[in-house]
């Protein structure tokens, strides 16, 4: 016979099914957001997405909180699933240990949207 849950056992249910309904939420949101802040484009690769291939499109968080979701979208940019996959490896490398460059991490030095700002204007 199985005993009945105490009432700390059903708070805490109810608190874990509340975090993960907020953290999916959250999620969603700053996927929206930054698919209308930003050109359908990787940012790496360059690879172009149209509303057919738009779910191989992820957003990538720059320090990786993906708490951390400002509302200018500073701390995202678009990635096709196949960058991204290797933005996170390229990460948990230098984690470890594994990566290159300054203090062991490896960083990006492609920036496409360099003139962005510049293109719009005219």
């Amino acid at each position: 016979m199985t005993q009945p849950k105490t009432p700390d056992a059903n708070r805490l249910d109810r608190l874990v099914a509340e975090a993960r309904k907020s953290a999916e939420q959250r999620e969603q949101g700053y996927r929206e957001r930054a698919l209308k802040l930003y050109p359908w484009v990787c940012g790496r690769c360059t690879r172009s997405f149209t509303r057919d291939n738009l779910r191989e499109l992820t957003v990538h968080h720059r320090d990786h909180n993906h708490d951390n979701n400002p509302p200018d979208g500073s701390n995202w940019e678009l990635l096709c699933i196949y960058c991204h996959e290797n933005e996170h490896s390229r990460y948990l490398e230098a984690d470890s240990g594994q990566g290159g460059g300054e203090n062991g991490h490896s960083s990006a030095t492609h920036n496409p949207f360099a003139a962005l700002k510049d293109l719009l204007k005219k």
